[in-house]
């Protein structure tokens, strides 16, 4: 009776003890779930600094290497494919992208409708952002050419490189955003929109970092909205 009393005790220690071991387990996974939620949306190293308890993350470059991309005619091309085509497009496109970001150790910012911003040395410094930057928009565009064949859809891409100083940092409460701020990141943008289709267009402050690198064919003086005429260079 007694060794029955003791099995019958051990049996009702054992039940709430496997049932604790389940509800671990199921926060275990909601907290791996969690973290890689976190990590596909911020860099690693800025959500570590916000489980650190760290608020208010801003921090200056000195010298980073911005990357705008915009998908040639795609408003026009989205009204003649079904909804599902539209997002199906971009995500092959964007995907392949991310692909290249994470060879070369870029940080890829944001995408903006059928635009695509990425850098580097931001928010780790890098030993050569602008060869990074540089090789990543060549292999954008070769990437570009495939798909086109691939989908029989005509997709090109306009590049804008500019390398220079930027602020980094974290907004916003509930949908955190990891983003950048300054003239070089809306020198980026300008010359992104100045270039041509299937092109890589760049400042002359990134030429003059890469012209004994890259092959560079000189555009001359552009003007540019809000910025006035700048030099600009096609990387080839």
């Amino acid at each position: 009776r007694q060794i029955a009393l003791l099995d019958e005790q051990t049996r009702e220690i054992e039940i709430p003890n496997a049932s604790l071991q389940e509800k671990n387990l199921e926060l275990e996974e909601e907290r791996s779930t969690s973290e890689g939620l976190i990590l596909n949306v911020l860099p690693p190293l800025i959500a570590k600094r916000l489980r650190a308890g760290e608020q208010n993350i801003a921090d200056g470059f000195d010298s980073v290497t911005v990357l705008f991309a915009d998908i040639v005619g795609f408003t026009e091309l989205a009204t003649k494919q079904s909804p599902h085509e539209v997002v199906d497009i971009l995500n092959t496109v964007f995907s392949a992208f991310d692909i290249f970001s994470e060879r070369y150790l870029l940080e890829k910012i944001k995408t903006i409708g059928d635009a695509y911003m990425i850098v580097g040395g931001v928010p780790e410094p890098i030993d050569d952002h602008i060869g990074a930057i540089a090789d990543m928009a060549l292999e954008m565009l070769q990437t570009l050419e495939i798909l086109r064949f691939t989908l029989q859809i005509p997709l090109e891409v306009r590049i804008g490189v500019h390398t220079g100083p930027v602020v980094a940092g974290i907004i916003g409460q509930k949908k955190f955003s990891y983003d950048l701020w300054g003239d070089t990141v809306n020198t980026a943008s300008r010359l992104e929109a100045a270039g041509e289709p299937g092109r890589i267009n760049t400042s002359a402050e990134t030429y003059n970092l890469i012209k004994d690198r890259f092959t560079c064919t000189p555009r001359g003086e552009i003007a540019v909205k809000g910025k006035g005429p700048l030099a600009m260079y096609f990387v080839e």
